[in-house]
């Protein structure tokens, strides 16, 4: 199952992650985030060994929600070694997130 993080563990559970990773900002009432969620599942299965696949509710995280400038959802980041690389506003398919992942996998 995707773990939920909050402002408390964002920055152990991400930026000093040993495993890129895959932050989905959401919340519960939007309907582009439930779409998203179900990609989300089969690449966290997928990824599992390879990438740490988290989910913040934005709702509920306004203070991590607010430092990175999230004003639309669903939005993803990508991290390295605590750093942001790439990011996705909108729902994204499989591929479009595994070419994301896929190079931040490679180079570790």
């Amino acid at each position: 199952m995707i773990q939920e993080i909050n402002d408390d563990n964002f920055e152990k559970m991400v930026m000093e992650s040993d495993v890129p990773v895959l932050v989905d900002f959401w919340a519960p009432w939007c309907s582009p985030c439930r779409t998203l969620s179900a990609v989300l599942k089969d690449i966290f299965t997928e990824y599992k060994e390879k990438a740490l696949v988290v989910k913040l509710n934005v709702d509920k995280n306004p203070k991590t929600s607010s430092k990175y400038g999230i004003r639309s959802i669903p939005t993803m980041f990508f991290f390295k070694n605590g750093e942001k690389k790439d990011m996705h506003i909108g729902v994204a398919s499989k591929e479009e997130i595994r070419k994301k992942l896929d190079p931040l996998i490679s180079s570790q």
